[in-house]
């Protein structure tokens, strides 16, 4: 093991990154039970988290976490839309479900490396703003590769695949989940400062 691997495993990380694991299932698990106006992914406010405080690695693997969950969802028939997907496109619904929170998590968390030198409120803002962004664009790109099954259900609601993807699907959710990570990123920030100083402090 090289000392980049160690240095990311090291126990504080494991910590970090075992209480934002759980805190991600649980998010999960809640959005199965409560939704709100649609299936708003809350859980991208860990992702985030996991970006900021472990960098892209953490981004990265808590959205490939998140994204596994969800395809599971999907092939459990506890979430009816992936589930539509997987039964005509199973490897391409693991594909998307799988790489767009992947993506959105280490984007968000190489931008806040990039910028924290300079600012890092602006660094928080902009990686919290850039992972709703990411996962819903690749979410939009993906589901174009399974355009049959999609043309089904525009065509149930009665509009174009388009319209259907970005209004429909993902208007509302990308909407409220944009919003939220940008209220909460203050709070993410002061989070994430705490525990910077705390680790400073016990070196």
């Amino acid at each position: 093991m090289n000392s980049e691997s160690s240095k990311f495993l090291s126990t504080k990380n494991v910590v970090y990154l075992s209480i934002l694991t759980a805190l991600l299932v649980v998010l999960n698990l809640l959005s199965t039970v409560f939704k709100i106006i649609t299936n708003v992914n809350l859980t991208l406010i860990p992702i985030v988290l996991g970006g900021l405080m472990l960098g892209f690695k953490g981004g990265l693997i808590l959205g490939a976490i998140s994204g596994v969950m969800t395809f599971m969802f999907g092939v459990t028939g506890v979430d009816p839309f992936t589930n539509f997907l997987f039964t005509s496109h199973p490897v391409l619904t693991f594909l998307v479900c799988v790489v767009k929170t992947s993506l959105a998590g280490f984007l968000g968390g190489l931008v806040y490396d990039a910028i924290k030198g300079k600012n890092t409120l602006v660094a928080t803002f902009v990686s919290s703003a850039i992972v709703p962004v990411v996962n819903t664009g690749v979410f939009i790109l993906g589901a174009l590769t399974m355009y049959d099954s999609i043309s089904v259900l525009a065509q149930a609601q009665g509009t174009d695949v388009m319209y259907f993807l970005i209004i429909v699907c993902a208007g509302v959710n990308f909407l409220i989940e944009f919003a939220v990570n940008l209220v909460v990123a203050p709070a993410i920030h002061t989070v994430v400062r705490v525990l910077e100083k705390s680790a400073f402090k016990n070196r």
